[in-house]
């Protein structure tokens, strides 16, 4: 693991954090190291992962440098396939992601915060994606996460405009699912992936592929989604586990398979 990601795990939770001063930019440094991060989180036995950011930022996009050097389609198309890399790895993940956004979150720190499961915000935080007033768009991964999360008409209106929300404004339009004071964001987005890590995680990695996978099909396609996906969980065999625990009137021991 580099020097600009840092990541420390209490127990089976794992906690992110982003630390290239002064905004956290996608310098080509940062890159690399949360591309390996995140190759050190797939082989670990994680129940849950928090990204934050470190200083007054949780991540503002890409250094504007490598704009300069973006020049043909190619160029274009790999600058996109790197974006969508880093966001695809987060979303990737098995266990729930929860963003911890602690500030700035623009650019490529919205497309990230859009490829967690659940996004808590500190009331000071701020969203946007600036993109086309460089030139450019939203190309990793935000064209197509920012639609389906929050709807067509207020996703064009942001992208479009390149106008910045606040935490409250990005609460009212569903970017996110949580606002807190500054100082209990980490003691917030902790107690969460603690609830969850209380959980079966077989059953909550499952949740989260069927919900995952169901967003793009029909509903009927969905359903079918969910009833193999619960065939598949019961092989496992935790809901004796839950069941035994509920009846005994004690808390259910999950091992993390």
């Amino acid at each position: 693991m580099g020097e600009t990601v840092k990541c420390e795990c209490k127990k089976d939770i794992a906690i992110v954090t982003m630390d290239n001063p002064p905004v956290n930019s996608f310098t080509r440094e940062l890159i690399d190291d949360f591309l390996e991060t995140c190759d050190q989180l797939r082989a670990m036995r994680l129940r849950a992962v928090i990204i934050t950011g470190a200083g007054k930022a949780f991540q503002a996009g890409a250094d504007i440098n490598m704009f300069l050097n973006v020049k043909t389609e190619k160029d274009g198309f790999d600058l996109g396939e790197m974006s969508q890399n880093i966001t695809n790895q987060v979303a990737g993940l098995e266990c729930p992601v929860i963003a911890a956004v602690n500030g700035f979150a623009l650019g490529g720190g919205t497309e990230l915060a859009l490829a967690c499961d659940i996004r808590i915000a500190s009331s000071n935080a701020s969203f946007g994606l600036p993109e086309v007033g460089y030139g450019v768009f939203p190309g990793g991964g935000g064209t197509q996460r920012l639609p389906r999360l929050i709807g067509p008409g207020r996703a064009k209106m942001l992208i479009l405009s390149g106008n910045k929300i606040d935490a409250a404004e990005a609460f009212r339009f569903g970017l996110v699912d949580q606002v807190v004071e500054p100082g209990q964001l980490m003691s917030e987005a902790m107690n969460l992936a603690e609830r969850i890590a209380e959980r079966s995680p077989a059953a909550v990695r499952m949740a989260k592929r069927v919900i995952d996978e169901g967003l793009n099909v029909s509903l009927e396609d969905g359903l079918m989604i969910e009833q193999k996906g619960l065939g598949k969980l019961v092989e496992v065999g935790d809901q004796i586990e839950g069941a035994t625990a509920f009846l005994e009137k004690r808390k259910p021991v999950f091992d993390v398979r």
